[in-house]
């Protein structure tokens, strides 16, 4: 569930109401709209307003990650809710997954992340989950933008003494500390393995050390000291050359990288090589499929999967169902599909016997466990998937006109695809939560794909003009 501008009456043109949320809820810069307090304030009085559709007495889980920015939108959230007749429990900076946890745990009507996940601290996003740990759905979400847009509370209003009340939670981080745990079987330990663990300055900085110390290993913390401004800056699962040093400078066994909210998960081996989501889907389908708990021998995986990996999983005798790239669209196709595990390459992996959306402490236990079972170092386990190569360019423009209406760039997409024939893919998209496009060519040789991708980058950056 996510929402839209500032109590804006303006009617967009045809009379549509004004979108608010994204593919990951509201995103963007904070402070400027749709990122401001307005709507923040907005959002929370439109969905106590759908709650209070319903008899009886609601309350919402509200998490943060470590962001400057984050302190204005949970009061203002907070305030929303609370003007509805809503209760608040505030629970502080929490990993997102922690979050879906607690809204589950406390039988809540939603959960609310602020967050802008991997990005900079001077974006920020607000993204709902239902009273079952999901992203509310894109119904939810329509409705919500239609009451903002109307911007009319005034007529649901509780009395003076009906108001909700906000309470903080102040034993959330080791309730999630103790669920995270529950995933690793209590047979293993992680006595001597040496981890490297970056935090990336985000929701994890707390719980994440905490849940590999208590299960005995011995661990060396980065990104563990967020100041509002440092989240994702140099550090985390978009920056694995710090778990790769540390690899190396503390002979570690295994390198752990978080992003800002803890989601998703890059991991490196004992030799500092980057395991990455698609590696560690791999890894957990093989292991799952042979301890005869993968549901229907089946996974989700995404367009932006490498065809290698691919084609190993359906060697295994594991169907792999494709979705858009988004952990939403993967639960959506797990849900659909009866699968119990899917992932994205850039490290979010859903694990539904254990959680409702990614959650890079569960994923990088399943690998452990692995590791330990079957008395296998990180390196050994990834040696028997292929890569094939692939480029990814990251054009940032300052808007995203729909690609079907740049003649030049189609024509470029058609030129690459031909030269590929059978050998390869390209797939051009456009982010959910940036001012970007994504262009992605895969096929045999490196060198080719890296021109390749560019080949199709440069006209794109001409048509659009590049941020």
């Amino acid at each position: 569930m996510t929402i839209n501008t500032a109590g804006s009456k303006e009617a967009t043109p045809q009379g549509k109401i004004p979108k608010v949320f994204g593919t990951d809820g509201v995103r963007g810069r904070a402070n400027i709209p749709p990122m401001s307090v307005e709507t923040a304030l907005a959002l929370g009085r439109a969905a106590g307003k759908l709650f209070r559709r319903h008899d009886g007495k609601h309350r919402v889980v509200i998490g943060k990650d470590t962001r400057l920015s984050c302190y204005m939108f949970e009061n203002a959230l907070i305030a929303g809710l609370c003007s509805m007749g809503i209760d608040t429990l505030m629970v502080g900076p929490l990993p997102t997954p922690g979050v879906a946890f607690i809204t589950r745990a406390y039988r809540a009507d939603a959960g609310i992340v602020i967050s802008a996940s991997h990005n900079p601290y001077r974006d920020n996003g607000i993204k709902f989950f239902s009273s079952e740990g999901y992203k509310l759905s894109e119904e939810w979400e329509k409705e919500m933008e239609a009451l903002i847009a109307k911007n009319n509370f005034a007529d649901s209003l509780p009395a003076d003494w009906d108001i909700g009340k906000n309470t903080k939670v102040v034993d959330a981080d080791g309730r999630y500390i103790e669920f995270v745990k529950a995933t690793f079987p209590r047979r293993f330990s992680l006595k001597n393995l040496k981890i490297a663990l970056d935090c990336a300055n985000g929701a994890g900085y707390r719980v994440a050390p905490l849940v590999f110390r208590e299960l005995d290993a011995e661990v060396f913390s980065y990104g563990v000291e967020p100041d509002g401004l440092n989240i994702n800056d140099g550090c985390g699962s978009l920056h694995p050359e710090v778990v790769q040093k540390a690899v190396i400078d503390h002979k570690a066994d295994v390198g752990i990288a978080l992003d800002g909210d803890a989601d998703r998960v890059i991991m490196v081996d004992e030799n500092a090589q980057i395991v990455n989501g698609d590696d560690i889907l791999a890894i957990c389908a093989e292991d799952m499929k042979r301890r005869s708990v993968l549901e229907n021998n089946r996974v989700v995986a995404t367009v932006m999967t490498n065809l290698g990996i691919t084609k190993a999983l359906e060697k295994m005798g594991i169907e792999v169902i494709t979705a858009k790239v988004g952990d939403r669209y993967v639960i959506k196709e797990m849900r659909e599909h009866n699968a119990n595990l899917g992932g994205e390459q850039s490290g979010h992996l859903i694990f539904l016997d254990h959680n409702t959306t990614g959650d890079g402490l569960v994923s990088a236990l399943q690998v452990l466990r692995v590791m330990i079972e079957t008395d296998s170092k990180l390196s050994d386990l990834v040696a028997k998937y292929e890569h094939y190569p692939q480029a990814c360019v990251n054009v940032k423009v300052a808007s995203k006109p729909p690609l079907e209406s740049l003649p030049k760039v189609q024509e470029a997409i058609k030129s690459v695809e031909s030269i590929l024939g059978d050998s390869g893919r390209v797939l051009v998209r456009s982010s959910g939560t940036e001012n970007l496009y994504r262009v992605m060519v895969e096929g045999k040789n490196q060198k080719q794909v890296s021109e390749l991708a560019e080949t199709i980058a440069k006209p794109l950056k001409e048509a659009v003009g590049a941020a």
